[in-house]
This record gives structure tokens, sequence and C-alpha cells, in this order.
């Protein structure tokens, strides 16, 4: 469904597992981050009724979803740390085209958000499926489910917003730029990235 080219390495749970505060502090930022991106595309396309209307409510729920991992950290007795670099999503914003058309920028923007949100939900599944603590698979079954929602929205927003066979085609560069920094990214439990 996703089309991610390559699937997280099953080892990455194992070491999730042993730096559970680290991971959720990871998580809660990605959730934040999230947040604050959907902010920032309804400030800068004001003018796009749709967008402005499916993503005031994504600005609300992701907010909540940093909540739900504050609630987490703190019924594990866990404090939220400081945020750190994402290198992954770093390297996914080099790869897009700053040049262009106005729309040309909110197509890259939107695919951007869209790989972000795919790779989370792959990650959340694999936590869902592997981690030991019961609890911790149904926590993030619900944000699996939740980011693919949100994955397939951006998607669709660019298709809207652009012509559908440039957005496809982009979007198969994307999966294939996103491949290549998984490939390359060392495998770290304390990220969700």
């Amino acid at each position: 469904m996703l089309g991610l080219k390559l699937p997280t390495d099953p080892r990455w749970v194992n070491l999730a597992e042993k730096s559970l505060e680290e991971i959720l502090t990871d998580h809660a930022y990605c959730e934040q981050k999230a947040t604050t991106s959907c902010i920032t595309l309804i400030q800068a396309y004001p003018e796009k009724e749709e967008l402005v209307k499916e993503l005031a409510p994504i600005v609300t729920e992701e907010w909540g979803h940093f909540r739900l991992v504050l609630q987490e950290l703190e019924k594990r007795g866990l404090q939220l740390g400081r945020q750190r670099k994402d290198e992954y999503v770093n390297e996914l914003m080099s790869f897009m085209k700053k040049d262009g058309s106005r729309e040309n920028r909110l197509m890259e923007r939107l695919l951007v958000c869209a790989l972000i949100e795919a790779r989370s939900c792959e990650r959340f599944r694999v936590l869902s499926l592997h981690i030991q603590d019961d609890d911790l698979k149904a926590f993030y079954h619900k944000f699996m489910v939740a980011e693919a929602a949100h994955y397939r929205l951006f998607i669709d927003l660019a298709k809207l917003y652009s012509d559908e066979e440039k957005v496809k085609k982009r979007w198969q560069e994307y999966l294939s730029f996103e491949e290549k920094v998984m490939e390359n990214l060392e495998i770290r439990g304390d990220r969700v990235h």
C-alpha cells in the first residue's frame, strides 16, 4: 500500500525497546513537527481551500498525538528529552525541488509530507506487531492507522493541485531516493525514522 522500497530492518524494534524513553521522545517531537508542517502549509497556501479544510483538523489531531505520547512517557515514569536533528527528514528535504512554480513547490512539500507519514506508518506497524509490551502494541497500532490516512491525504492533495501523472512520476523518484536514504542511515533505536 505505501510503496516503500525498503522495509525497516527487524533489529530496529529490539533497539527501540531498549531505549523506550528515547524513542518516545523522538516520537513526541515527530508529532510536534507534523503539526507545525500542516500549519506552515496552511499559512503558505491559504487560497487552497481544500488544503486548508483538510489540514486544519490534522493540526488538531497531530497535536493530540503529541499529547498522547507525553502521557505515555508520564505513565511510564519517563522524561521528555531534548529534540534531536532528524537526519531522515533533512535528507528528504534536500531532494525537494525548490525552484519552479509555486504549485510545483507545493507538490514537492506535499510529497515529502506523504513520505514521512508513510515511513512513520511502516515503523509504527513494525512496533505494533513486534514490540513485547502489549500496551505499546495497541498504542502504536492506533498511530499506524492515523499515519496511513495522513499519507493518503497528502498524496491526494498533491494530485488535486498538480497534474496526476507528474505527481506519480515524482512520487516514484522520491521512493527511490528514500530507499537510498534508508540504506545509508544507521539503524538506531532512539529514532522513529
